[in-house]
This record gives C-alpha cells, structure tokens and sequence, in this order.
C-alpha cells in the first residue's frame, strides 16, 4: 500500500480513538476540571510509543509498518507520544540534561504558545 494512504489512514484511525476515548471519560467522570481525558490519551500514547519502540529495536518493523503506527496511528492519536520517545532517546544516549531542557522547555513554551494564542483570538482580553 502507498505510504501516504498509510499515513492518512493510520492519522485517520488514531484521530477518532482519541475522540471516542476522550468523550469516554470525560462523560465517565462528568466533565472534571482536571483534563483526564487529554492526560490520559498522552500518557497511554507514551505508554504505546515506548512498547512499539521497545519491539521494533529487537525485531525491526517493516517502513510501512512503522510509518502507519508511529507516525500515522500514534500521531492522530497523540503527538505527546513523539516527545516522550524522544526525551527517552535522549536519555537513553547519555543527555540527561539535554532531555531536561527539552522537556521542561516543551512543556512551559506550549502552555505559553496556547496561552499566547488563546489571547491572539481574544484581542489581548
């Protein structure tokens, strides 16, 4: 199959799992302040990113597999999923600190970034 109708059907399939679990528990828990939903698609994208990468380095998956799970599936699903395999590449090659930094810096620039924007639309209100 063309890369790209992989990448757009995995993209497809990983963008309506995280819709439909999002709805699930956000209706489970009655809309909580906390985002539980978000969370938990992130940390399960991690949790995901990490056992795939785990199983392609013992037994490399195929171009077209790869692309269709991490990129296509694991990216519709959650992007947070690629930042947390990368901060584990980068610890894992010995920058500790570079990992920190990119982390923390992600993290704290994104909220800024979504603030920032969120203010744009709202004429600086």
């Amino acid at each position: 199959m063309n890369n790209v109708l992989l990448l757009a059907l995995g993209g497809a399939m990983g963008t309506i799992a995280r819709y439909g679990t999002g709805l699930w528990i956000n209706r489970t828990l009655e809309q909580p302040l906390f985002p539980w939903g978000t969370f938990a698609i992130n940390l399960t994208g991690c949790l995901v990113i990490g056992l795939l990468a785990g199983m392609n380095e013992r037994n490399p998956f195929e171009v077209s597999a790869r692309l269709f799970l991490f990129t296509g599936l694991l990216g519709g699903f959650t992007t947070f999923s690629a930042f947390g395999l990368e901060s584990v590449q980068l610890i894992r090659n010995g920058h500790w600190q570079l990992a920190g930094l990119y982390a923390g810096s992600s993290t704290l620039v994104g909220i800024l970034f979504a603030y920032a924007g969120y203010r744009l639309t709202m004429g600086g209100r």
